[in-house]
């Protein structure tokens, strides 16, 4: 039943986001609109420059699109399934590569590399290879450094046919192709990297899992680790349940250029007649069973297992589009070298600055560090510069260098007790606040870095001011209402709760779940910064919440929130039935910053963003459980 009511929920919401962004889903988007006639069957536009093909390559000279030093081609071959999908390359060869002359290859897969933009029409006035990653070409001087750039469109998307798959069973056919094909060309060494941020990250991953002897490096920043888990949390569907499909949909509707070549152009049009891909598209995502053979085939940490291609990732922790979930679980299943930039900040890439100048993750080298990765793995160069393996920023905003992610010091299970509340959404505690306008959520952080095809962070509603505090005051006063804190004893010492916590508990009702940690300071100001919603489908719930790496001072209060789901982005569907719960455990990895070993890095400017969107005012309640130090039981 609860499945039942979500998915009309989504259904709804998907009707609504429609109207709102005037974003057709659906076979109409597919069919609406007339597409400019390709440059086979029309007259060329005036100021169309060279168009490559397979054996006429075009340089910057021919068509300002490609990039300085490089020489363009596209190409087109089979997936590796048996479908008859065609996928489409474009690649990028060093223009002075001499004849014979093998190089390796940087690779990206995805659905961003359209001729006519990567999420919308760009404004080109004449079709060239997708400068998506133009950064990353100029910020390693790529060419020079004898690498080939190849750009390849998964199913449904540029020049490539076949069905949009969201990192299904279809795209890692499609990605083992990619790499095969960039392996097997007569001006490739056969060593392959991956290299994409978002779903292009997600398909560096895949690679990884595909464990092919000619991936030999993957540098993915802020993947999605677990697709599910983008989409649903513990069966509640998230708003992009619709806006992530939407605009995949979206993408692969898009018209590509006057002077694409026939075989791009007709390609492009695929959804047009196959209408059905962009509803099954819709369809998949509305599945709300994480068990359901659609989501365990897109699981990249599970798929992980015994894998060893050398992994080079980033990852914001309290970024609200590819959250730290699935994480952990990746990184334990993978065997092999591993580097990270993980700490806090929002949907950026590593070399993204502020408006102001400021770098957005706070770390320099980003070019020089993956250069020298790829340089390790695909040339077998040793690095001049030895870099951690690791580098951390914890809320405090200081780097640490560390051998691996998460260290633990000290695993504690700590018995929170229970207590009960109504799941209703939140609206009991809503009506408890004043009206003087304390109601309303603050505006959602801007994001830090440059704007991005997938750049979600800023649509995430943020907590209301008063809504922490007078959930307290109801609580002290005996009443029953959206939820319920627990508090700690102050810790003694600066401790660094870590990794993934994890909650399980036994409840008593149907309805969903909502848990919240908070890092209360001695005055009540506290900071959420660690969540997750579930249905309660079981009598004995578990909830792993979002990885995490974030110190409490001493002195400070760890404070749980148990109750319906209040804030966020999720589109629940509220029982208005009492929830009881008892028996409540959480599992948390702490770590002692004493022994911290620093390492280069600024704070970054997201957190203070976030610090002041996610600072409410909580009184701190009676302890009912003691966060032990992690200096302790060593």
């Amino acid at each position: 039943m609860k499945k039942i009511r979500a998915a009309a929920w989504a259904a709804s919401a998907l009707v609504t986001a429609s109207a709102l962004t005037g974003t057709l889903t659906g076979p109409a988007a597919a069919t609406s609109g007339k597409a400019s006639e390709p440059a086979a069957t029309a007259q060329k536009p005036a100021g169309a420059l060279a168009t490559a093909t397979a054996t006429d390559g075009v340089t910057h000279e021919e068509n300002d699109r490609v990039p300085k030093g490089s020489v363009w081609t596209q190409h087109y071959f089979p997936s590796s399934d048996g479908s008859g999908t065609e996928l489409h390359a474009d690649v990028l060869l060093p223009e002075k590569l001499p004849k014979g002359k093998r190089v390796p290859v940087i690779l990206s897969a995805g659905a961003y590399f359209g001729h006519s933009g990567q999420i919308a029409p760009e404004d080109w006035k004449h079709t060239g290879p997708s400068n998506r990653f133009q950064d990353f070409i100029e910020g390693t001087d790529l060419f020079d450094q004898g690498y080939a750039f190849v750009m390849v469109d998964t199913r449904g998307f540029g020049g490539s046919t076949g069905c949009l798959d969201f990192g299904g069973p279809g795209d890692q056919a499609d990605v083992k192709a990619a790499i095969d094909w960039s392996a097997s060309r007569p001006w490739s060494t056969g060593a392959v990297g991956m290299y994409g941020k978002s779903f292009d990250a997600l398909t560096g991953l895949i690679g990884n899992n595909l464990d092919q002897d000619a991936l030999k490096a993957v540098v993915a920043q802020e993947p999605v680790w677990d697709n599910d888990r983008l989409i649903h949390s513990g069966g509640v569907p998230l708003s992009r349940v619709v806006t992530t499909a939407t605009t995949y949909n979206a993408i692969a509707s898009l018209p590509q250029m006057p002077d694409d070549d026939a075989r791009y152009w007709a390609n492009s049009r695929y959804e047009q007649s196959h209408p059905e891909c962009l509803t099954e598209n819709l369809a998949g995502y509305r599945i709300t069973d994480p068990d359901n053979a659609y989501w365990t085939a897109r699981d990249a940490a599970k798929k992980a297992k015994g894998t060893d291609t050398p992994l080079f990732f980033t990852q914001g922790f309290i970024e609200d589009n590819t959250k730290p979930e699935g994480m952990q679980e990746f990184l334990a299943n993978h065997k092999g070298p591993e580097r990270g930039w993980v700490g806090q900040w929002d949907h950026v890439r590593g070399n993204d600055r502020t408006e102001d100048g400021r770098l957005a993750m706070g770390r320099e080298g980003w070019f020089k560090e993956t250069l020298s990765f790829y340089d390790q793995y695909l040339k077998g160069t040793e690095p001049e510069v030895r870099h951690p393996a690791y580098a951390v920023e914890d809320n405090t905003g200081a780097w640490r260098a560390q051998k691996t992610w998460p260290v633990v010091e000290r695993s504690a299970t700590l018995r929170l007790g229970g207590g009960s509340y109504v799941d209703d959404g939140g609206t009991s505690a809503m009506r408890a606040l004043d009206p003087s306008g304390r109601t309303k959520p603050p505006k959602a952080a801007k994001p830090s870095g440059k704007g991005d095809s997938e750049n979600a962070s800023s649509s995430v509603p943020a907590i209301p001011k008063g809504l922490a505090e007078a959930q307290v005051k109801r609580q002290k006063a005996g009443e029953v209402t959206s939820s319920f804190f627990k508090w700690s004893e102050p810790v003694d010492q600066a401790t660094r709760i870590t990794g993934t916590p994890r909650l399980s508990m036994t409840a008593e009702g149907e309805g969903n779940v909502m848990v919240k940690l908070y890092d209360v300071a001695k005055d009540g100001t506290a900071v959420m910064f660690d969540e997750q919603v579930s249905r309660l489908d079981s009598d004995r719930p578990t909830l792993d919440l979002k990885s995490t790496d974030w110190t409490l001072k001493a002195g400070h209060t760890l404070a749980v929130e148990i109750g319906s789901v209040q804030t966020g982005d999720w589109l629940d569907t509220p029982s208005k039935q009492k929830v009881r719960i008892k028996d409540a455990r959480l599992e948390l990895a702490l770590d002692d910053p004493a022994d911290d070993v620093a390492t280069g890095g600024e704070r970054s400017p997201y957190l203070d963003t976030y610090l002041s969107q996610y600072t409410v005012q909580l009184p701190v309640g009676s302890p009912a459980f003691t966060v032990p130090s992690a200096r302790d039981d060593r």
